[in-house]
């Protein structure tokens, strides 16, 4: 069991509800407290209808006590939901990116809505932002897939693919479902067709790499039925594919920033965008 928290960002939207909902589950699997956050990211001036610069109007009283009204709400749906759940409630009045980026060090996840009106739930430079500097895994929920549905995980040669892999079999074992490893590549043009024989020998060195990383979670463990795959196909493309018919896939980030993060490049920023589960990118674990 785990004494570091889970954040999970809540702003009333049915998104945020949802990722509550992941956040209260996983807590229960892992003996964790949840954190309910909320950041008053207000804009430095005034709407630019103004032709002067001016201070902006910081939110009043009637705005604080109607938020903390409704995180109080989430609070005790969450002690009849999931009454062994400890839970605290969290309001910042500071920028949301950053401040998550910095409580992410003392933290076991954070968990976002996949969309929203408000700072914390919206899928954009918040969501790239953190996904890319927190120091803990990064879970975006969206979907309503099978409880028995499996885990899936890419990998490649980096250490934030280890990682991804260590976070997605805990996951795996925790929700006592099989986990599905994928690793993805594409050929040279031409090759398959010319020299079909080098394609194989590449096919199987690939796949042998991918179960040998996964022999070294083997012995932990044991009991997750678990199956290795290579397949050659971009990795975002392989992985949003999988992520179909899965409930959670999991991804590792090099933390490459936000503003390239976004490019589509990027596996994790495509998943965030086009997976139909939910997805937890993971660029460190922080140990409990």
């Amino acid at each position: 069991m785990t004494t570091k928290r889970i954040i999970v960002g809540y702003d009333r939207s049915t998104e945020a509800s949802a990722a509550v909902s992941w956040a209260l589950d996983e807590a229960a699997r892992t003996g964790a407290p949840v954190e309910f956050f909320y950041a008053w990211d207000w804009p430095t001036w005034a709407p630019a209808a103004s032709m002067i610069p001016a201070p902006a109007v910081w939110p009043d009283g009637e705005m604080e006590r109607s938020l903390r009204g409704g995180l109080d709400e989430a609070v005790s749906a969450a002690k009849l939901s999931h009454p062994g759940v400890r839970t605290t409630i969290s309001i910042v009045h500071a920028p949301a990116a950053l401040t998550l980026i910095d409580r992410s060090a003392e933290a076991s996840a954070i968990v976002l809505g996949s969309r929203g009106h408000h700072a914390i739930a919206a899928l954009g430079s918040l969501t790239v932002a953190v996904s890319a500097h927190a120091h803990c895994p990064v879970v975006v929920v969206r979907g309503a897939p099978a409880p028995a549905a499996p885990v899936v995980v890419g990998v490649d040669d980096s250490d934030c693919a280890r990682l991804a892999l260590e976070f997605a079999i805990a996951q795996a074992a925790g929700r006592d479902v099989p986990l599905r490893v994928i690793r993805g590549g594409t050929f040279a043009a031409g090759l398959v067709e010319e020299r079909p024989s080098v394609a194989e020998q590449i096919i199987q060195q690939q796949s042998d790499a991918v179960r040998e990383l996964l022999n070294e979670w083997h012995q932990k463990y044991p009991d997750v039925q678990a199956t290795a795959t290579y397949l050659a196909e971009h990795p975002a493309d392989a992985l949003t594919e999988a992520s179909a018919g899965a409930q959670l896939v999991v991804v590792g980030s090099r933390g490459r920033g936000a503003l390239r993060g976004m490019l589509l490049g990027s596996v994790s920023q495509h998943l965030l965008h086009r997976s139909p589960c939910t997805v937890a990118v993971v660029r460190e674990i922080s140990q409990a």
